[in-house]
């Protein structure tokens, strides 16, 4: 009796649930389309940003980075800097921001043929992966090289000490406090770049090249 209903279940129950390759391929590519779209999306969107207050200024002054561009209060800020010596922000990263306009659609582009293309093409996306993280480098160092090399020829570059601007956080300079963070399009670029490690491991741990 007990051998029959051994066999009555082995023969009712449920096969186990195998991802083939195929799925697995395509759960990958979805991955990266996704990614795409979310990086295309975070290039028109502010990637930093800053707020300044003073006295002087009780509503306020504001700048914001994208890919793009830089927008905000640019001028009066400029302004303001020119009397301590501190360099115009149309100044910092020239070569970043130049090639940049061209490089951060292309990774777009990379990202979106690895989804289409599939297979070992999926590793077009490693350098969007990488592009928030050069973002935070490269913005810190610009932060601290032009609080660093103020102009000594400046009005009132005796009154003010060599100092770095803060990345992340509050902040200050003088009478002015400031509060800095990072804005939309670099946390939808970390989400994305997220989906993207995802979908590398999963092609890594299928053992599909």
């Amino acid at each position: 009796m007990s051998s029959h209903v051994e066999t009555m279940e082995k023969t009712t129950a449920k096969p186990p649930i195998i991802t083939t390759p195929v799925k697995q391929g395509r759960r990958v590519n979805g991955l990266l389309l996704v990614a795409a779209a979310m990086l295309l999306v975070a290039l028109f969107l502010p990637w930093w940003q800053m707020w300044m207050h003073a006295p002087q200024y009780p509503d306020g002054l504001s700048v914001q980075v994208g890919i793009f561009s830089v927008t905000g209060d640019v001028s009066e800020i400029d302004d303001l800097n020119h009397y301590i010596g501190f360099m115009p922000l149309a100044a910092m990263a020239p070569v970043e921001r130049h090639l940049g306009t061209v490089l951060a659609p292309l990774i777009v582009l990379l990202v979106g043929l690895a989804s289409l293309l599939g297979g070992r093409w999926k590793w077009l996306a490693l350098p969007a992966v990488a592009l928030p993280v050069f973002l935070v480098v490269d913005l810190a160092w610009w932060l601290w090289y032009a609080g660093h090399h103020l102009n000594p020829y400046a009005a009132l570059s005796t009154s003010v000490a060599p100092w770095t601007p803060h990345l992340f956080g509050p902040g200050g300079v003088g009478q002015f406090h400031t509060f800095a963070m990072f804005g939309a399009g670099f946390w939808l670029s970390a989400a994305a770049a997220l989906l993207m490690i995802v979908a590398l491991v999963r092609t890594e741990g299928s053992g599909h090249a």
